[in-house]
């Protein structure tokens, strides 16, 4: 607007000075007009706390892409927001049987990742998705068990398992959680009485269910919030995911975590990107990232939990390179179920699930 001002104030201007004057305006009318380019950005939708802050600080700093981090609590919560119509997200983490359902619907991008050099650093054994069976869609994440996270001190034990776990609890007076957990719960009672956790058998729901039931009185909350309560002591044990190990190395003495010896479930989740993603090249960049052996053992060194990278596993620190929990042996990975996708028989869960929740 100054050459604009100096032009009207001074004498007529001559032609020369005209055109200088019109390309000067231009240069104006383009800069007010056209926005700058947008920054490269990264819109992460993950559980809550499921990736260390270390891993995307050194993404953006080796790419100049900018990561914006969401949470969810559960696939339902994440798999609601996708399918209600919510936009912008770029890369999820579904479990295993969460991403076949997100297959069956047509949510998730192809991304040829099984093709990239890094890829070669992924145990085969975790090509879990019976939709992705050569990772053409989605790389391997983290995994670990389900488990039982207790206070030895409150226990005056260690335990081996929920047998030993409801036992111990009734004998002394105490009390345990579960998770707040439809799948989680009645795989617990589904084991216990020898079933698959994958089960819709009518029979067989309601005998998992009649042992969840019989548990009750010892049960304190089904919660998420588990750690806190067996930390303090206001309960015994509590019904957790192998993570929990982060406390349990903070304080070895009082607090341990044990893959029942009657079997768990496992869980598996998988780095997605999404059909509606607005960064694909960006998604696909952080995919590859992942693969480096080092990336995925920064990961793991904050994380505890196990990783499908193979490399990786020998960079992490020693505690968990070590830990049995952590990392189990292959006879106890034996023992460990992985949810799949039940299609109409969840239905049957839910039934069971409902005796569960309002029992007395």
């Amino acid at each position: 607007m100054r050459i604009m001002n100096h032009a009207l104030a001074g004498a007529p201007p001559s032609r020369p000075s005209l055109l200088a004057q019109a390309a000067a305006l231009s240069i104006v009318a383009a800069m007010t007009t056209v926005a700058p380019a947008a920054a490269a950005e990264l819109n992460i939708y993950n559980w809550g706390e499921y990736i260390n802050p270390a891993v995307l600080k050194k993404f953006e700093d080796e790419t100049q892409i900018k990561v914006n981090l969401s949470t969810y609590s559960s696939n339902e919560e994440m798999l609601a927001k996708i399918q209600g119509g919510a936009t912008g997200y770029d890369i999820v983490f579904p479990s295993v049987h969460m991403q076949d359902i997100m297959a069956k619907l047509d949510l998730l991008e192809k991304t040829d990742i099984n093709t990239y050099e890094g890829f070669k650093n992924i145990d085969p054994a975790f090509m879990r998705a019976k939709s992705d069976p050569k990772g053409e869609y989605c790389l391997p994440y983290a995994f670990g068990s389900v488990g039982i996270f207790y206070n030895r001190k409150i226990l005056g034990k260690d335990i081996t398992g929920w047998k030993d776990l409801i036992a111990t609890v009734e004998a002394k007076g105490l009390k345990f959680t579960l998770l707040d957990d439809m799948r989680e719960v009645l795989a617990v009672g589904l084991i216990l009485n020898g079933h698959k956790v994958n089960s819709t058998d009518p029979n067989e729901l309601q005998q998992a269910a009649d042992t969840i039931i019989a548990m009750k009185p010892d049960v304190a909350a089904f919660t998420y919030d588990t750690r806190p309560m067996v930390q303090s002591g206001d309960v015994a044990a509590g019904h957790f995911f192998v993570g929990a190990m982060v406390d349990v190395f903070g304080n070895t003495a009082d607090l341990g975590y044990v893959i029942p010896e009657e079997g768990a479930t496992m869980y598996q989740e998988d780095i997605c990107v999404l059909k509606s993603a607005p960064n694909k090249e960006n998604a696909l960049k952080f995919m590859q990232f992942y693969t480096r052996p080092e990336v995925a053992a920064l990961n793991v060194s904050q994380q505890t939990n196990g990783t499908a990278n193979v490399p990786a596993r020998q960079l992490t620190p020693d505690n968990i390179k070590n830990s049995k929990e952590i990392n189990p042996s292959p006879e106890t990975m034996q023992r460990l179920q992985i949810f799949e996708d039940l299609g109409p028989g969840l239905r049957q869960l839910d039934r069971a699930w409902t005796k569960v929740k309002t029992a007395q």
